[in-house]
Parts: C-alpha cells; structure tokens; sequence
C-alpha cells in the first residue's frame, strides 16, 4: 500500500523499487510513498523546488540512468502524488523568468546595442541590459546582456525600499496613511534621498535584507550574482551592511530588477489592490532624463519607473505600455555618457517590442 505523509508547504518523496531508493529535498517536510512491488525496478528522480509562490524551477520528471520502468503507472502515481500534497500547483499561472528566454529577442536586443555603438561597454561590462517582452503575462519572452552582473545602482535600489515599505502595509506593521503615501511617492518620482532614508529606516535595514532574501522574492540571490540591496541610508552616514558578495551599498543586477517589475505586474509582490499603489507611486516620474527623454517622441507610452545616477554610474528601469503592448526595460552602466546611451536605447527597445517582431541571424555579441 502507498502511504503519504506531508507537512504544510514542503515534502521529501521516496520512490522506492526493488532496491532502488531516491530521496528528493523540495522544501523541508515530509512525504512518502511506500515501496509497491508491482513497480518492479522503477526509480523515479523528481527535481525541483517550491518557493510558496507560482512558480517551480528545475528538472520536473528525470529517469533514474539504468533502471528498468513500467513508465505510465508510477509517472501517473507521482503526479497524483504532488498535486495531492501541493494543489496550488495545479493552479501556477506564471512562470519563472529564467525559463523564458527567447532567441529571436536576445538577438534582436545585441543587433540593436551593436548598432548603436554599445557592443564594447557590454564586453567591457559596462552596460548591462535587460529586456522583457510581457505583453503576455503568461508567456512573457527574455533578452539579457550582462543580466547577472551586479554594479552600483545609485537610486534604483530605492524600489527595493518600496517593495519593503508595502510587504510590511500588507502585513499590517506599516499603515499606508497620507503622509506614508506621500514619502513613498516622492522617493520614488522625485528620488528624495530624505523620504528613502526616513522609509528605509521604518521598515528597518535587517527587515529588508530578509524581504530581499526570502524564498517567496529571492530578489537578492547569492545562486545568481546577488540582486537588488540596500544596506545604507541615502545620505552620508556609514554603511549598515554592504552587500555579501560586491561590497555594494546600493545595488542591482538588471535582471533581478526586471523580475521586480514582472512580479509587480502579476501581483506576487504584493496584493493586486496594493500592487495598484505601488504602480501608482512608479507613475508619472518627475524627472525627465534617460528612459523618459527617450520616449517623449512616443506620447501614447505610459512609463512606470525608477531611475538612479551617481558620477559616472548611471542606472534606469521602466515597465512600459505602448500601442497595445507591454515590457520591461532595465539598463545599468558605469560610463559618463551612460544618461545619454539610455535615452538612445530606449527608443530602440520599444521598436523590438511595438513594431515589428524581426528575427535576426547568429548573435551579433560574442
């Protein structure tokens, strides 16, 4: 007989035959299959890890090499298995953004960098860009160059703040009452180093550096490079914690910074009535450079979006809406005429995703 135990959100499986016996960690609980005779030889690998939100990365079925297997019935007894101990996957609606890179985008995205003269800042790793097609949310397709190098991001990190600000409104910690509204606005629209530090502070820097870190947003990940940080204030005092990896007080990979407007825009951030407030704080930015400038030729794009400059480093992010469509736009360099590459870039990122879908041939970016 077949016997399950499971705890809450995770389980261990043992997919016993013969002698054969694998063990698989998805979380840290619990469940068993007790071993059948009938199965014969049959060991069955299921790889993977359930983070409490949509989505569940790695290899979903793997035969164990060597083994002999009556196929169909344990593959049907295993699902029935999962879905028994986690029914809400059953139910994942979007995916995870790693899964969904697309060729013909990625080589759309370094055709267009090589036009514009940007190939050597992406070999030199001085620019570093992220583009996200999710005019379908459920399919949304990926183009990266340099998407996992993290760099100083001056002000963008302050959207990590925000995230923080409204995980804490959402659990009641933190009330979003008028003058909460308005210093999250202005941090985000005017870049109020006062109103980031004063908000930073509320929702308290370890706090956040768990937000960032935890299974359910994993927008700091050491597994990839790091990710969105903030360990200091937005002022002159010493830093808190730089982050583990680079020593950056204020950080960002452009890929993470991506994935931040993604899971905003499919409410696993936060709830969709919060997520609203959130999109709202991102609106109608205040100062009028880089992505922004870029667009003005484009009167009908609505633009959601946190930008950050210091010295030479120069950093923007955007969620747009055109004509119909939808993406996601994040450019991060260190150069001094950075401001100027991202006005130019943004214009050619919204032709890849509004005009015209074009497939290009081998990638132009070694």
């Amino acid at each position: 007989m077949a016997r399950i135990v499971h705890k809450k959100m995770g389980c261990n499986l043992n997919m016993l035959g013969g002698d054969d016996a694998k063990r698989i960690n998805l979380y840290n609980n619990v469940a068993t299959c007790e071993p059948w005779e009938e199965w014969g030889e049959a060991s069955l690998t299921l790889l993977g890890r359930f983070d409490r939100g949509p989505s569940l990365s790695g290899n979903f079925l793997k035969h164990r090499p060597g083994s002999t297997v009556r196929r169909w019935l344990p593959i049907t007894l295993l699902v029935v298995c999962v879905f028994l101990v986690f029914p809400a996957l059953a139910g994942s609606q979007y995916p995870e953004l790693r899964n969904r890179f697309d060729p013909d985008l990625q080589n759309g995205l370094e055709h267009t960098l090589e036009r514009l003269g940007l190939a050597g800042a992406v070999r030199r790793r001085d620019l570093s860009v992220a583009l996200v097609d999710v005019t379908d949310l459920e399919r949304p397709r990926v183009a990266t160059v340099n998407g996992d190098h993290m760099i100083y991001a001056a002000s963008l990190p302050k959207i990590a703040i925000l995230l923080g600000a409204f995980v804490e409104i959402e659990r009641g910690d933190m009330v979003l009452d008028d003058a909460t509204r308005t210093a999250l606005t202005d941090m985000i629209r005017v870049s109020s180093n006062s109103a980031a530090t004063a908000m930073l502070r509320r929702v308290g820097k370890p706090r956040l550096a768990e937000i960032l870190q935890s299974n359910r947003y994993r927008l700091y990940d050491p597994a990839f490079n790091g990710g969105l940080w903030v360990g200091k204030d937005y002022g002159k005092t010493p830093a808190w914690r730089r982050d583990p990896l680079h020593n950056l007080s204020h950080g960002a990979t452009a890929f993470q910074a991506a994935r931040f407007y993604y899971l905003l825009e499919t409410n696993q951030l936060v709830s969709a009535q919060l997520s609203r407030e959130m999109k709202e704080m991102l609106s109608k930015p205040a100062i009028r450079h880089k992505f922004v400038k870029g667009l003005e030729a484009r009167p009908d794009a609505r633009i959601y979006r946190k930008s950050g400059s210091w010295k030479r480093w120069h950093s923007d992010s955007a969620l747009v809406e055109r004509a119909g469509h939808k993406y996601i736009v994040v450019a991060l360099a260190r150069n001094s005429k950075a401001g100027q590459w991202m006005s130019e870039l943004i214009g050619s990122m919204d032709d890849l995703i509004v005009r015209t879908q074009i497939t290009f041939g081998d990638s132009a970016l070694p």
